[in-house]
């Protein structure tokens, strides 16, 4: 029923600058300086990704340069310490890599960053072959998409189907990304089924509702006509799953 959602992929960079494993530092600072890039894949033999090198591996050497640390900061810092005297992409990178495959979803992508605390991952086939890579700012792509093209999705893939009978249809708005359900339905135990399918959607930023039980606003309706009240409208204050 849900539309797909993106994958890496989708946003991913193809086109990637990498290093072997035997790259100099000065190699190093060069093709970050070039590509303008904070980390590089490191590879080997058919482009297998063995580990990443980023600024941070990087900025030791500067850190340490003109200084002698004491005891403490060598038993604290001995990782940095050794990267300091790192001459080779070898000596610097961090390693296991932390990657991610091209077929995972964005949000698995971004939960891996998220963990990794990292900006950037390699992108690998199921060999560790280096594919791409995909960043941050690729991941935020999704929040570029139209409001137009959102609400269809939601009307086509959601609303038709958890709001099938309403009557009139459930109206779907759309502004910046944030979606807007209105009108009445029979069956609002389906409101939060609705909300989590709605934020799944992709460049969706929020999703509110103001969504009537329609049963409730006949029976209102009925009770106010026989006590002579006349016709009444629906509740102005509706369903909120936020």
């Amino acid at each position: 029923m849900h539309g797909s959602p993106h994958i890496v992929s989708d946003v991913m960079t193809h086109t990637v600058a990498a290093v072997g494993h035997r790259a100099g530092f000065k190699e190093i600072v060069q093709l970050m300086e070039q590509w303008q890039v904070s980390a590089l894949p490191v590879v080997e033999g058919e482009s297998r990704v063995i580990g990443v090198v980023s600024e941070a591996d990087l900025l030791p050497k500067e850190e340490f340069r003109d200084s002698d640390p004491d005891r403490l900061t060598q038993v604290r810092r001995a990782a940095d310490l050794a990267k300091a005297g790192g001459l080779s992409a070898e000596d610097l990178m961090t390693t296991p890599p932390v990657t991610v495959r091209a077929d995972a979803t964005l949000a698995e992508a971004a939960r891996v960053m998220a963990h990794a605390k990292v900006k950037r991952l390699p992108v690998v086939d199921e060999f560790g072959g280096l594919e791409g890579v995909v960043s941050r700012s690729d991941l935020l792509k999704v929040f570029l998409r139209g409001d137009d093209d959102i609400a269809e999705e939601v009307r086509r893939e959601i609303v038709s189907y958890l709001f099938r009978t309403a009557s009139p249809p459930v109206v779907v708005d759309v502004q910046d990304g944030v979606v807007t359900l209105t009108g009445r339905v029979r069956d609002t135990s389906l409101v939060p089924v609705a909300a989590r399918l709605v934020r799944a959607v992709e460049g969706v930023v929020d999703v509110r509702f103001d969504l009537v039980d329609s049963g409730q606003a006949r029976q209102r309706r009925s009770e106010s006509e026989q006590a002579g009240m006349g016709p009444v409208g629906p509740s102005a204050s509706g369903l909120d799953a936020r």
